[in-house]
């Protein structure tokens, strides 16, 4: 939308203030109400409880020697840690002031960490700061400050002394607006992925807020639609978010929280909700969960996540089609480790008690297949008489996806929320995680995932490195994804490799897993020389129990089948560092070829039964 379109829409329709808080057609409450029904609670007593412990410690400092960590050693962690309890320190103390405006020391607490944040250097982290450049970075949490700063001034209202009122109007005004208006663009307002929506989204939430003048006002939104346009170029029409659930979660999270903030603000006259890819976007989360908490975590995802249940109520109100899960699957206050002011109070305010469900008995998620043919994923839920619930996932795609991993033909199975077969998910982000070593990472690249090694190769990295698919279906009692995928290992030897997947559906459901390998003659040592090995990634210990037999026992076991005579299965204990810098413990299980005819195609199979 050009700038004088969206110049004319200000100046005709546009409100202000607690208005632009509510979702859909409600007009937001007064902030002393914002969260007074029921269905908050167990939220209001999780934040009161951290806001209480937080009172008992002084505010942490952001010093110099925590900055210079990530330039000297590419360790994150360290200055992330108390960065992001800063900020949960201030999402937990105003929400308590606001809520119970008698205790003056929820108030005073509120308002020194606002004066600390405002004191901060900078508000990106180092591992986004461009030191030596001539101009302020706007990186994803310096954008999700100033959105914080400027929704916190206006909740407060009189309560916020005028000198913190001048002061972040000041720090967004330099940090922020003055940036992106007289010293961009940046990389981010072109990217299609989850940059593009928090940081314009969140520049342009903060502009809503503060700036009155609509001239300047449209400059800024014109820029910020432009980025939400790149953004979502990003995904397909299936509306899959090939960078993972929780990337879903952060960046179509911030897409909604400003579009919902610009319908109002507009009085509907600009209405980013009014697409059909976005729709098949909000779509995407009851699409991608395998159990009441555990996803489908490829890429950078972890293996489980809570609901936010303010963005599923407010999805739900323009979308029919989208479902407002169980309330007992919605995320604790402490799960976001980050300290996001916007989904925070906004699992307070977009609640509808009427849409939840407490008493468990809701279908969390219900039974069905969806083939993603943008993204070349397929997921199946099955639940069975027994009350077993069981998933399935797999993968084509290629391997330069947003937040990439190796991992073209990988797969995982799931029952009951429980992993059999296993995607490792995300790693401890630091400087070598998204450097040029990253795919020696083991959850990175494809020697950590449920694909062949092939003469001792692992899959390339690369956007030519990809999938072809051959065949995919669902219907109610059998799922078939076939894949060609030869090409992800950039052998000249290697002429075919085809991963086939059938997922029955039984009372006891059933995958077989062929691959077909047509490797190239290579003189007389090409007996030798066909070295192929079948990886399985999993959490749980394999037990040998017979010849051609073993199994994964968790709640349930799985059975996996396979010819004896053709493979030999070799356990191997590992372990690594998840995302939050602690050790993660699991195996691979990895068939070895023992012998196979020279000239014709190895055709290796492998069924992996559930047995209760």
């Amino acid at each position: 939308m050009k700038r004088e379109r969206i110049k004319e829409v200000l100046e005709q329709h546009r409100k202000k203030g607690l208005t632009l808080l509510g979702s859909g057609s409600d007009t937001a409450k007064q902030s002393s109400q914002l969260w007074g029904d029921s269905i908050n609670k167990l939220l209001l007593e999780e934040i009161k409880a951290e806001a209480d412990r937080f009172m008992l410690t002084s505010d942490p400092e952001l010093t110099y020697s925590l900055f210079r960590i990530y330039g000297d050693s590419g360790e994150r962690l360290a200055y992330e840690r108390v960065y992001f309890e800063r900020r949960k320190r201030l999402n937990s103390y105003v929400i308590m002031a606001l809520q119970e405006p008698e205790n003056v020391q929820y108030e005073v607490a509120a308002l020194n960490m606002i004066w600390s944040i405002c004191n901060e250097f900078t508000w990106c982290l180092p591992a986004h700061f461009n030191e030596g450049s001539d101009r302020l970075d706007i990186d994803l949490f310096s954008a999700e400050t100033g959105f914080a700063l400027s929704e916190i001034k206006l909740l407060l209202g009189d309560r916020l002394p005028d000198l913190l009122r001048k002061r972040i109007d000041n720090e967004v005004e330099l940090r922020i607006f003055h940036p992106f208006l007289e010293q961009g663009p940046f990389g981010w307002e072109t990217a299609d992925h989850n940059w593009a929506a928090v940081c314009a989204g969140s520049v342009g939430a903060a502009a809503l807020h503060l700036i009155a003048d609509s001239q300047r006002l449209s400059e800024v939104l014109e820029r910020v639609l432009h980025s939400l346009d790149c953004y979502l170029t990003g995904f397909g029409e299936d509306g899959a978010c090939a960078e993972g659930y929780l990337y879903w979660q952060y960046g179509f999270g911030y897409y909604v929280y400003f579009a919902q903030m610009l319908k109002a603000a507009t009085n509907g006259e600009i209405n980013l909700f009014a697409s059909n890819k976005v729709k098949e976007i909000a779509l995407f989360q009851q699409k991608c969960f395998t159990g009441s908490s555990t996803v489908v975590n490829f890429s950078d995802s972890r293996p489980e996540s809570g609901i936010f249940m303010g963005l599923s109520c407010c999805l739900h109100h323009e979308y029919d089609e989208v479902i407002v899960p169980d309330a007992s699957l919605r995320a604790d206050y402490s799960a976001d480790h980050c300290g996001r002011w916007a989904p925070a109070i906004r699992n307070l305010m977009w609640v509808k008690e009427e849409w939840m469900e407490t008493t468990g008995n809701k279908t969390v998620w219900p039974a069905k297949s969806y083939y993603l043919s943008d993204v070349q994923w397929l997921l199946s839920r099955h639940a069975s008489d027994n009350g077993g619930n069981y998933s399935f996932a797999a993968k084509g795609g290629h391997n330069e996806e947003p937040h990439n991993h190796n991992d073209v033909g990988h797969f995982i199975v799931h029952a009951d929320g429980q992993a059999y077969l296993a995607d490792l998910g995300s790693g401890k982000y630091t400087a070598k995680y998204f450097g040029p070593e990253r795919y020696s990472i083991w959850c990175n690249g494809s020697q950590g995932h449920s694909v062949p090694i092939i003469d001792g190769s692992h899959q390339q990295n690369g956007v030519a490195f990809r999938a072809t698919v051959m065949e995919a279906s669902t219907n109610a009692s059998t799922d078939k994804l076939a894949l060609e995928i030869s090409s992800v290992y950039g052998l000249s030897k290697l002429e075919r490799l085809e991963r086939r997947f059938l997922w029955e559906k039984e009372e006891l459901p059933r995958l077989t897993l062929t691959d077909t390998i047509w490797l190239a003659p290579n003189g007389e040592e090409a007996a030798a020389e066909r070295l192929v090995i079948e990886r399985f990634i999993t959490i749980l210990a394999p037990e040998l129990v017979d010849e051609g037999r073993i199994i994964l026992l968790g709640q349930r076991q799985l059975t996996i089948n396979y010819d004896h005579q053709v493979w030999s299965p070799v356990v191997t204990s590992r372990s690594d560092i998840d995302h939050y810098g602690s050790e993660r413990f699991w195996y691979t299980l990895d068939f070895q070829l023992n012998a196979a005819a020279v000239g014709v195609p190895l055709i290796a199979n492998f069924i992996f039964q559930f047995d209760s």
